[in-house]
């Protein structure tokens, strides 16, 4: 098992590396084993990395949802900060990100915008 500093710095590198359904596994581990205080913060974060996948995978209307509800559940955690994570700006880009796909559709992937920085 993976500590949450752990879980994040390998998220960032499979997510660099275009692995983001990677990434959202080790989000998922864990949000399932994390108290339920922090549970909000690695499900939105799996979340926003399943909508990766999504952009990815062509599936404009799976990803825009994924992304917004990332977006609310990451944005609750903003006044916290936890683990170095740039929470406002990882909630913003996720929204921004939705924006873009409604607008130009999953024509993003090829934009190189699907890769967060998940730390400021």
């Amino acid at each position: 098992m993976l500590s949450p500093d752990e879980a994040v710095r390998q998220a960032q590198r499979l997510i660099d590396d275009g692995y983001p359904f990677h990434a959202h596994e080790v989000f998922e581990a864990v949000w399932k084993s994390t108290p339920e205080q922090d549970r909000g913060l690695w499900q939105g974060l799996a979340q926003l990395a399943v909508g990766l996948t999504h952009v990815q995978r062509g599936n404009s209307t799976g990803a825009m949802t994924l992304l917004r509800r990332s977006a609310d559940r990451i944005e609750s955690y903003s006044e916290v900060t936890p683990y170095g994570l740039d929470v406002a700006g990882l909630a913003s880009y996720a929204r921004a990100l939705a924006v873009e796909i409604e607008r130009d559709g999953a024509a993003v992937a090829a934009s190189g915008r699907l890769r967060p920085r998940l730390c400021s």
